[in-house]
């Protein structure tokens, strides 16, 4: 297995893009554990970008990436604006694409992984095995080792009325096909976690970057949508382990859960439905998911089990019911595009 994984990635060129927010520490973590892919992929390199943190971000990330061990392979890019995860991804990307040497991948890592070694060879592997295939996912795991979801079906009317009504024997009765998928063998899926996936550069050529009308949540799902819409697929790939502190980047970590989603994930998700599916999806599943947490709050009150919950309802019906113009104009740069136009979500 070993001669296998050597003989198929060694002289693949990747870059890793890590995005930071005010969580340095995190940022270093991760960075620190990809110098062990480098004995097997000599050609990895590592963008540290620092999204307009308003701490110490930048100046802490500058002098850790100035050490011995991260020099030749890891460089800081620190941005003025924080203009988004999507924004500073593509920031990445394009600065990248303007190298004498473009990169062939592109690994999206978040700042709150750690990827367990062999975890982006693997990614390789998969995604040189299937020429077709657009984007490959690693399998998250808990930092107690368990899996974590990682790999799922794309958001629909029907999946907002499961989830809203926190019922998934109400899925089975509607033949609703759960959204997470598990799977202990790679598999070809819809989408798959944003928190580790490694691109093929030639498909960010033909579909573009992440769209900058996302400020944070679902800009992934609707890349890998139009990875879809072009032809191309998308595989998760258990064989890749990343552990992953769960919304220690966001705040939305699991013990948070009744702490109110902010404004811009109800946006996000519009937005998504949106570009993906028209006015139309947008009123679907706005009124789906209504429907379904109806349906949760009458089982609630006829057990007498209330349960708070981090869903706003008002902050749902600002943002995230009513369709809007904005809502289904796509904003995606091209491979190539100069960097540094700020962000559609930004402009009126």
């Amino acid at each position: 297995m070993i001669e296998r994984t050597r003989e198929q990635s060694f002289g693949a060129d990747v870059a890793v893009v890590v995005v930071n927010y005010a969580t340095p520490e995190l940022t270093m973590r991760a960075v620190a554990a990809l110098a062990g892919e480098r004995e097997a992929l000599p050609q990895l390199r590592a963008v540290v970008v620092d999204g307009g943190s308003p701490d110490r971000s930048a100046d802490f990330l500058r002098v850790q990436l100035e050490e011995d061990q991260y020099r030749g392979w890891a460089t800081f890019m620190p941005l003025s604006l924080n203009g988004g995860f999507a924004w500073a991804n593509n920031q990445a990307v394009l600065k990248l694409a303007r190298q004498d040497r473009p990169p062939e991948f592109i690994h999206f890592l978040n700042p709150d992984t750690e990827v367990v070694k062999g975890s982006v060879v693997a990614l390789v592997n998969e995604i040189r095995d299937n020429p077709k295939c657009a984007a490959v996912g690693s399998q998250l795991l808990n930092p107690d080792g368990t899996a974590a979801a990682s790999a799922f079906r794309f958001p629909s009317a029907g999946r907002e009325f499961v989830s809203g009504a926190q019922s998934e024997s109400l899925g089975r009765l509607f033949g609703i096909p759960a959204t997470v998928i598990t799977s202990s063998q790679s598999k070809e899926v819809d989408w798959v976690t944003g928190a580790s996936f490694l691109v093929r550069a030639n498909a960010l050529q033909e579909c573009g970057l992440f769209d900058d009308g996302f400020f944070l949540y679902f800009e992934e799902v609707e890349l890998m949508h139009r990875f879809h819409s072009h032809g191309w697929s998308i595989r998760h790939v258990p064989e890749s382990r990343v552990v992953h502190l769960e919304g220690a980047a966001t705040g939305l970590a699991p013990e948070n859960a009744q702490r109110p989603l902010p404004p811009y994930w109800y946006q996000s998700r519009r937005r998504y439905f949106g570009l993906t599916g028209g006015r139309a999806a947008v009123l679907a599943s706005g009124a789906a998911a209504l429907m379904g947490m109806s349906v949760a709050t009458l089982k609630q009150l006829a057990l007498r089990k209330i349960k708070a919950s981090g869903f706003r309802f008002r902050d749902f019906m600002d943002g995230g019911f009513f369709p809007t113009a904005a809502t289904m104009r796509p904003s995606v740069p091209k491979w190539g595009d100069m960097p540094g136009r700020p962000p559609a979500w930004m402009v009126p």
